[in-house]
């Protein structure tokens, strides 16, 4: 089965399908997933300040960890679900779009980071837990994540303008007017003709 095949089969699934066709299902996703998004944002910065000796330079960077990377975790967790079950609904066309990769590698990139800062530099946290002037690495490491959560979030929006446009092949039928959209009978509607409406 090819990569198209799977992602046809995907957005048609009941429960692509059910959210795709619902009125408020797909926005309260995608608000979930913003408010998401920026508490990962935001407890990132928080961390990622700390790091470079920008902020918060009264607290450890380990009792700052501690208390907020659960709240970075849990809302990273909500992102994903709700970024998956939006992915459900347009599956072939979000997997084409180019900020959609570009997003996905950023990711991926963030989480690289996280991963070898620490392999690597927080495994000496011991040493530089209170210190003003923090290592080289992790400075670097919080650099890098800052400018990867911006990335995301300017090609997640980028999605939202490029992968929702649809090319309309054939005119309408008819023209949209009042009439039809407060439910009135057409202008004249019911006139004999050549008898002018009293």
């Amino acid at each position: 089965m090819n990569i198209a095949a799977v992602l046809e089969w995907i957005q048609r699934t009941s429960l692509a399908v059910e959210i795709r066709d619902s009125l408020l299902l797909f926005p309260l996703l995608e608000s979930a997933h913003v408010i998401g998004l920026s508490i990962v944002f935001g407890t990132a910065l928080i961390i990622d300040l700390r790091l470079l000796g920008l902020a918060t330079m009264h607290r450890s960077f380990q009792r700052l960890a501690y208390d907020t990377l659960p709240w970075t975790m849990g809302a990273f967790a909500l992102t994903a679900v709700t970024g998956a079950l939006m992915f459900m609904t347009n599956a072939s066309v979000y997997f084409h779009n180019v900020y959609f990769r570009v997003k996905v590698a950023l990711l991926l990139l963030a989480a690289a980071n996280a991963m070898v800062f620490e392999l690597t530099t927080r495994r000496r946290v011991g040493h530089w837990d209170e210190a003003r002037l923090l290592p080289r690495g992790a400075r670097a490491a919080a650099t890098i994540s800052l400018v990867v959560w911006i990335g995301v979030i300017v090609a997640g929006r980028m999605i939202g303008f490029t992968a929702t446009r649809v090319v309309e092949t054939q005119p309408s039928a008819t023209e949209p007017n009042f009439e039809d959209l407060l439910g009135l009978p057409p202008s004249g509607a019911g006139t004999p003709a050549g008898q002018a409406p009293r």
